[in-house]
């Protein structure tokens, strides 16, 4: 088992959360794992991306440009960051959330529409699983956590899940945060039988 992921968001929304659990998984599967997150201005809004590599004993941080298996994008115009990244046939996973940045928010600068990112996706020969952040569900009268959600629906909809079982996940998840774990685990689930199209 070789599996590259490429993850790419901003600050505040837990996308380096899901790389570390899916790396604990790994771990406690005795599988070879290699987390590389890199912050930069990993401030609430900031850029943030990472790699996993899985299944390597020795293998360098950086995923060659279309290289990557998945990439798991949160944010809309930081998702066109990582489309370089995306192996023909790979999975591109969107969660379209915008946080536009400065330039876009003062006019100097557009921001990218989905059509775009879609379109894009499709010339990189990728899948695109989209995930509308107006789907989240609640729990107890709250939106649950997006990040935890979109990990659900990785493993129920992209060829991740059939090489990791979407058990393990949950008991990182529940062993890792000891507060909310009803709540966590209503999250994922949530997402891992979330029916969706993709293209």
């Amino acid at each position: 088992m070789k599996y590259d992921i490429f993850f790419a968001g901003v600050g505040g929304q837990g996308i380096l959360t899901i790389g570390e659990v899916l790396a604990e998984v790994a771990h406690y599967k005795d599988i070879p794992a290699n987390f590389y997150p890199s912050k930069g201005m990993a401030q609430r809004g900031g850029f943030v991306k990472a790699q996993l590599r899985l299944g390597r004993e020795n293998v360098g941080p950086n995923i060659p440009q279309r290289g990557a298996d998945m990439v798991i994008a949160m944010e809309q115009s930081e998702s066109l960051k990582a489309i370089p990244f995306i192996k023909p046939g790979g999975d591109f996973v969107l969660y379209s959330d915008i946080w536009a940045p400065t330039a876009v928010a003062l006019g100097k600068a557009p921001y990218p529409t989905f059509a775009q990112i879609t379109e894009q996706v499709k010339l990189a020969g990728a899948r695109l699983v989209h995930i509308d952040p107006g789907q989240l569900p609640e729990y107890a009268g709250e939106l649950v956590h997006a990040n935890l959600y979109v990990l659900g629906v990785i493993m129920g909809q992209t060829a991740l899940g059939t090489l990791i079982r979407s058990e393990d996940v949950e008991h990182i998840i529940q062993t890792r945060f000891k507060r909310n774990t009803e709540a966590n685990s209503f999250a994922y689930r949530s997402g891992l039988g979330m029916p969706l199209v993709v293209s």
